[in-house]
């Protein structure tokens, strides 16, 4: 997948690629600029957090990636990634069952009535999920609604042809979820993207949780969102969201943010 306003180069090596990317809403004159030359490589398999204060444009810098919106310049390339989002809230439809969520994204995309079923089954299960194939959203705890969210993000992309590999947004998507429900999910997610092999891009506002999850954590300006600086995180897995590696880092990623925060006034 490839959208931009200059054409995009034909090949890359990064499951996702962003040259120049800026966005601004609105019209001239009264155009707010939320991204401003964003550039930005992302490797195939690569876990990818980004940091940034509220309205930095980490967002819409997702919903660009998953074309959901066009860049106002720049290029976006995910090459022949099949591209999947998984928003703050599940978003689940309760009068469905925990398996009728899942089908229902299979179902768009085509997938036969008895295949359908056996892919829900198998990624439930994946999720750990699989007792609670007939459950309905409201009788979930809320990590839960986040396994079945994430389990149904995975089927827009399950068992698409393409060799690009599969590249997963995640926007905040254990924002709202106690300590501990978050660090459990913390675990199943990494289990997950190395499982699939997949490229994640992450979007988080809790430092620790950026350090704990990524290969590298990538700090954008106040708005308009700039990439500022880039922290690879060269810990050994799994790790520890208290440990004291975990807590080093983060304090300097911490601090780093703060100066950004105090430089724009925000």
């Amino acid at each position: 997948m490839s959208k931009a306003v200059t054409a995009a180069p034909s090949r890359t090596a990064s499951a996702v690629r962003l040259a120049g990317v800026s966005k601004a809403f609105g019209t001239k004159g009264n155009a707010l600029l939320a991204l401003d030359q964003v550039s930005l490589d992302v490797s195939p398999g690569e876990f990818v957090c980004l940091l940034g204060a509220s309205g930095c444009g980490k967002s819409t810098l997702l919903n660009l990636v998953a074309d959901l919106d066009r860049p106002t310049a720049g290029t976006i390339d995910t090459g022949d990634a099949r591209v999947a989002l998984m928003f703050q809230e599940p978003a689940l439809f309760p009068w469905l069952t925990v398996t009728g969520n899942i089908e229902l994204a299979l179902k768009m995309r085509g997938v036969a009535r008895q295949e359908r079923r056996d892919r829900a089954g198998e990624l439930l299960d994946s999720v750990h999920l699989g007792g609670f194939a007939r459950k309905r959203p409201h009788q979930l705890s809320g990590g839960m609604r986040q396994r079945v969210a994430l389990a149904r993000a995975l089927a827009l992309t399950d068992g698409v042809e393409g060799s690009g590999g599969t590249v997963l947004l995640m926007d905040e998507p254990f924002g709202a979820l106690d300590a501990m429900t978050r660090d459990l999910l913390h675990d199943e997610i990494e289990r997950i993207w190395r499982e699939r092999g997949l490229t994640v891009l992450f979007v988080t506002h809790n430092v620790r949780e950026a350090v704990r999850l990524g290969d590298r954590v990538v700090l954008l300006s106040s708005r308009p969102g700039r990439v500022v600086q880039e922290f690879p995180v060269p810990m050994e897995r799994p790790r520890r969201i208290d440990s004291t590696e975990v807590a080093k880092l983060a304090a300097s990623i911490t601090d780093r943010l703060r100066e950004e925060v105090v430089r724009h006034g925000s």
